[in-house]
């Protein structure tokens, strides 16, 4: 039996048969390097999903390996219990970078985590558990965050320990108000909140949770402008605004180092994740002090923050900043998305091309229709793969590819990318 097909059949007989897997015959990466990764069988590829966005620098990264080899020989683990200089040393980093002033940072062990210690400080502060959310949202698979996220597809309950409420603006293609320019968009989104706040709550709202483009939600990207029309009328409620970076963050649009600010908005509450590791366990919450600081029962993490992770992501956060991942991003991202977008501009069945920086999301439909069309979306990045890319899906409707490489993605490698996803698409139409 081939290794692929040996794992498939352990995996299936010990793991849930809701964990979902990419390809009709799934793979394994054994090893990787800078942006290539090798499977079990010795296939190699481009890879341009990066563990769901999360290998941010480079697979192996000499820094990281470093970093964690060194550490590793020294402590695993001891619990914030104890003084851990790495979490110190990550937090001064991260509090530096984040867009609100006197930051303090928390860290857990995953963006799911991150997002319900988010809605625990507001809805402490707030006294309230009513939530507002984005339709077409995904905010983690926990019991709070399903409850908050805003995609059939991701909600296995109805069950919820928030009231959340659900407004427009993340996904503009299928929006009711697509047809308008972005500042009559930005008005009519602006006009749902406001009836939303004042039909469907009972005004106490806790807080506002947002992704500035929605990751498995297939990088909708809202009109610049538009969060920010939003927080005029949260402040004026007093709603807290929570921005999740799990996906946006550490320079991955390109044009600034957090997604947000392309909104000029400075949020109350920030998550992230994914990146930060370079696939180290390692995730958090910045928030201002008087928001950190008000739980007022005794708390403690066993992993988060722990030693190992922390090291590891220190290391990878300063070589990004060293050599400014972000603008490498907005460079061959910038150079992605207009070569995408003019090699299939004659394709029917490519609906949009959208995104910013390395995030990048190409929606699918049945040509002549704008019907969400999943099964070309397997089709495509089967197609890839065979041609030695790796890319995601996702989406409402699980209909849009997903660009999300390694910042370190070089020219070159970006047009042997394009070559493959235009030939995958080209193969479906």
């Amino acid at each position: 039996m081939a290794k692929h097909a040996d794992l498939l059949a352990r995996h299936k007989a010990v793991l849930p048969d809701w964990l979902a897997l990419y390809y009709d015959e799934p793979i394994a990466l054994e090893h990787g390097s800078g942006r290539h990764v090798t499977d079990a069988e010795g296939n190699a590829y481009l890879d341009l999903f990066g563990g769901i966005l999360t290998t941010m620098t480079a697979h192996a990264l000499p820094q990281v390996v470093e970093a964690v080899r060194a550490q590793a020989g020294r402590l695993l683990h001891s619990s914030t219990l104890y003084l851990i200089e790495p979490q110190i040393e990550l937090a001064e980093e991260i509090a530096r970078l984040a867009p609100m002033d006197e930051a303090k940072v928390f860290f857990t062990t995953s963006g799911s985590e991150a997002n319900e210690l988010a809605l625990l400080l507001a809805c402490t502060e707030r006294r309230s558990h009513q939530v507002l959310a984005l339709r077409n949202s995904y905010h983690g698979r926990s019991f709070a965050t399903m409850g908050i996220t805003g995609n059939r597809g991701w909600s296995a309950s109805a069950l919820s320990p928030v009231d959340v409420k659900y407004v427009h603006g993340g996904y503009r293609y299928r929006s009711p108000f697509r047809n308008l320019d972005d500042r009559a968009y930005i008005d009519a989104c602006v006009e749902d909140l406001e009836d939303v706040i004042a039909t469907q709550t009972a005004g106490d709202v806790a807080c506002f949770i947002a992704e500035p483009i929605q990751g498995v939600g297939g990088f909708a990207t809202p009109p610049d402008g538009l969060f920010g029309a939003m927080k005029e009328v949260l402040d004026r409620h007093g709603i807290l605004y929570i921005t999740d970076e799990v996906q946006t963050g550490w320079g991955r649009t390109g044009e600034h180092f957090w997604g947000i600010q392309a909104h000029a908005v400075t949020p109350d509450i920030l998550t992230f994740a994914k990146g930060i590791g370079n696939g180290l366990t390692i995730a958090g919450v910045v928030a201002r002090p008087a928001l950190m600081d008000a739980v007022t029962a005794n708390s403690i993490s066993t992993f988060g923050g722990n030693p190992l992770s922390c090291a590891g992501a220190l290391a990878n956060l300063r070589y990004a900043l060293e050599h400014d991942l972000q603008g490498n991003a907005r460079r061959v991202g910038g150079h992605m998305l207009t070569t995408l977008r003019e090699r299939t501009a004659d394709l029917p069945s490519v609906a949009e091309i959208r995104g910013k920086g390395l995030m990048i999301g190409i929606e699918l439909v049945r040509p002549g229709t704008r019907e969400p069309d999943p099964a070309a979306a397997a089709r495509a990045i089967e197609a890839a793969r065979e041609r030695g890319v790796l890319i995601g899906k996702g989406g409402l409707y699980n209909n849009v590819l997903r660009i999300g490489p390694p910042l370190t993605l070089t020219r070159d490698e970006a047009d042997q990318g394009i070559a493959a996803i235009e030939a995958a698409l080209r193969d479906g139409a």
